[in-house]
């Protein structure tokens, strides 16, 4: 779920073309860091944008491994949540009341949710946030970024995620006697077409469907009932294309996870550019399209990719922060890869300096470490998403998944 950008204005245009979600983004530019962070918090960047994004993903990734995140640090999550159950990327005056200009989203509730749910105790937490989601829902069965934008496969996939974690059946969860399956069924392209068992972010404005990797891998997960953290599934079949008419939701994501091992074929990698750069490559959807792969049965396809990960991520990570780290960690989960040595680097513990010390872990180290790395990459594009997503309607950062990407 990652693409990286360089420039606010690059970026706007990106989105308005693109129109990633935030699970997919990442960058490799940021604002100045805050001056006063809250010490519950994981990443040193300005959470205006990815606040909740990013800490969602790193007490999920820490609970993943068996690391029992701080105290502080989860009460921050929770408290970030607006009374309609709702969660905004950041609001650094969590007593103050959510109003009409507090912009909440359903990919940042949808990580808390997931997030809240793996950690046990949060039933009243996950109740109203489930509730919000649900209220939210589009009549093709699907969601976008904000309440009533359009229907996308990132945000859909990932309340999909949501769903499940919180011990409900997402294909019940109908408006209008539509699903999100049937949402992100909707968005898979036909297999005669150009990019054919690709999920699309979005319709463009004609109707059609381009291919899209951030989309794909997270259409997949979406598809297969799943949430960020999984484990290699049953495989369904070969590359051969499922036709449109009557495909299922299983079908779609073998669809979606043959297109990306066809993408992956070539190169161990998926790409990312800004308009007039070079192509160059995407670490973050690299990782959500292992996870994608493995979810799918597709384990022998992960190889590739995850050794170049285990290679390649380790300075991305690093200037990234959590967002990145847990994403490096889901691979490693899916893949039965040990996240502790991956390639040479202990995601667990690199992840942990990122934030407050865990109440409990494997490897003591981690805990005593104060935060080091720094999680570029969300401020610059949450800016430009949200704003974008305020203005036209449209869903997004990055997520940086286009959500692009990253953290």
């Amino acid at each position: 779920m990652i693409v990286r950008r360089s420039a606010a204005v690059l970026a706007a245009s990106a989105v308005i073309g693109a129109a990633f979600a935030p699970a997919a983004f990442a960058a490799d530019a940021s604002p100045s860091p805050s001056p006063a962070l809250p010490s519950g918090l994981f990443g040193s960047t300005d959470p205006t944008y990815d606040g909740v994004w990013r800490q969602s993903l790193a007490l999920l990734a820490q609970h993943t491994v068996g690391v029992e995140p701080a105290a502080k640090a989860v009460k921050w999550l929770t408290g970030q949540q607006c009374a309609t159950g709702a969660f905004a990327p950041y609001r650094a005056d969590a007593s103050a009341k959510c109003d009409a200009k507090t912009m909440v989203d359903t990919n940042n509730t949808a990580a808390a949710v997931q997030a809240l749910a793996a950690l046990g105790g949060h039933d009243d937490e996950l109740g109203k946030a489930v509730g919000w989601l649900k209220s939210v829902q589009n009549k093709d069965g699907g969601w976008g970024y904000t309440a009533g934008g359009a229907s996308d496969a990132n945000s859909t996939s990932v309340v999909i995620g949501a769903l499940t974690a919180a011990g409900q059946h997402p294909g019940d969860v109908v408006k209008d006697g539509k699903s999100p399956y049937d949402a992100l069924v909707k968005l898979s392209v036909p297999c005669d077409e150009d990019g054919g068992g690709a999920f699309a972010f979005q319709p463009d404005k004609k109707g059609k469907l381009a291919a899209n990797a951030d989309a794909s891998a997270a259409g997949v997960v979406g598809s297969l009932g799943k949430g960020f953290v999984t484990t290699a599934g049953k495989a369904s079949g070969g590359d051969t294309c499922r036709d449109a008419d009557g495909l299922t939701p299983q079908g779609a994501a073998a669809n979606g996870a043959s297109y990306l091992a066809g993408s992956l074929d070539a190169k161990p990698y998926l790409l990312s550019a800004m308009p007039g750069a070079k192509d160059q490559p995407d670490y973050g959807n690299t990782a959500d399209a292992v996870v994608a792969l493995a979810a799918a049965g597709r384990t022998a396809d992960t190889k590739k990719p995850l050794a170049w990960l285990e290679k390649e991520s380790g300075a991305w990570a690093a200037k990234a922060g959590p967002a990145a780290y847990a994403q490096l960690i889901f691979a490693a989960h899916a893949t039965g890869t040990d996240p502790r040595h991956f390639g040479g680097q202990d995601l667990v513990t690199q992840l942990g300096r990122t934030g407050p010390a865990a109440a409990a872990a494997d490897h003591s180290d981690a805990a005593d470490e104060k935060k080091k790395d720094d999680d570029k990459g969300l401020g610059v594009w949450w800016i430009v998403g949200v704003g974008l997503v305020a203005g036209i309607g449209i869903g997004f950062l990055l997520s940086g998944r286009n959500k692009k990407q990253q953290l």
